[in-house]
């Protein structure tokens, strides 16, 4: 039952460090000028990633640290997420 408490407080970390992470490429990005909906940003997440992606890589030549903030930590949420469900199964 420990290890279950352990991969609920690694999930919901890594939920708060998506969030984080999502505003703060949404910030990114408002302050370059381009067009986004904060009240739509769960919907074109996805989108304003790819854009901010494409920016950095135009200026710097590699791709900006949010963007593997972002997907690193979706990754850890969804791998949590998993452990819960197969130790639910088990």
């Amino acid at each position: 039952m420990e290890f279950i408490n352990l991969l609920i407080v690694i999930g919901a970390g890594a939920v708060i460090w998506h969030i984080v992470s999502s505003i703060l490429i949404f910030g990114e990005l408002r302050k370059k000028e381009i067009p986004v909906n904060f009240f739509l940003i769960r919907l074109f997440m996805i989108k304003y990633a790819t854009q901010s992606k494409e920016i950095t890589t135009k200026e710097t030549g590699k791709v900006g640290v949010l963007f593997y903030h972002l997907i690193i930590s979706i990754n850890i949420a969804l791998v949590s997420a998993v452990g819960i469900a197969l130790i639910k199964i088990l």
